[in-house]
């Protein structure tokens, strides 16, 4: 296998991941409309269409601002600050910074509804297929993991076995999706339960997975991700440690 995997279209050679990036957000969002439909919303259409733009906002402005903040050292060197802080993203700070978006704009509009747990589903769904398309980059974006002699090492273009944590990432989102749903078979989840949920164990995912991925790392050991992550975990530390306002028994 050689990286980055490329696509040939006539005489043209585009980066698998150039497609499946945008790709996976469409299907996302089309998987989203169907469950919307099938399920219903009990959020009116006006409502919803203004917390969809509060959520991209929030996440394209909290993407950026984690990616930039990422390596310190590069940010300092960079020729152009609000260059650099466009070209890096990470999905931790899009995730938050959506969130952070949502909430405020429910607030204007006056909305108190949880509006996560049908975006739960889709986001996962999207995730997968953008991881795809991160594996199929290697070494040449930087969701590789660091040097391992474990059975799971690959090679992603370098020569060296490194942990591939973008499929990591994917067998875990899956074991999520799986769980989630078979919690709810077992379980009455309160309102907005299954986002807060996905949002509990991601970040918890990404706060350890960063352990083995190459990254600039503060004084006490951690990074600028996994420092965000702590901040979302605080943020959900009402629901970690008392999960009943979470999951409530079907029969009570």
């Amino acid at each position: 296998m050689h990286f980055p995997i490329t696509v040939e279209i006539g005489t043209l050679k585009i980066q698998l991941h150039a497609i499946l990036e945008p790709l996976g957000m469409f299907i996302g969002f089309r998987y989203f409309l169907y469950l919307r439909k099938g399920k219903g919303d009990q959020i009116e259409s006006s409502k919803r269409l203004w917390i969809i733009i509060g959520a991209i906002f929030g996440a394209l402005i909290g993407s950026r601002l984690v990616g930039g903040l990422e390596d310190p050292t590069a940010l300092a060197k960079a020729p152009n600050p609000l260059i650099y802080f466009y070209t890096n993203k990470t999905v931790v700070g899009g995730f938050l910074g959506g969130l952070f978006g949502v909430e405020l704009v429910k607030k204007i509009i006056g909305e108190k509804h949880s509006s996560g747990d049908l975006f739960t589903y889709p986001m996962i769904l999207a995730l997968i297929i953008g991881r795809i398309g991160c594996f199929s980059m290697g070494i040449f974006e930087e969701t590789y993991g660091v040097e391992t002699t474990a059975f799971t090492g690959m090679n992603l273009g370098d020569g060296l076995l490194r942990h591939p944590v973008t499929l990591y990432e994917i067998v875990f989102l899956m074991m999520l999706w799986i769980g989630l749903v078979q919690l709810e078979k077992r379980y009455t989840l309160v309102d907005g339960g299954r986002f807060k949920i996905f949002m509990i164990a991601y970040l918890f995912f990404r706060l350890m997975i960063d352990f083995i991925k190459p990254h600039y790392t503060f004084s006490f050991g951690l990074s600028t991700i996994q420092l965000v992550c702590l901040g979302g975990l605080i943020y959900y530390a009402a629901y970690i440690f008392n999960p009943k306002k979470l999951i409530q028994p079907q029969y009570a």
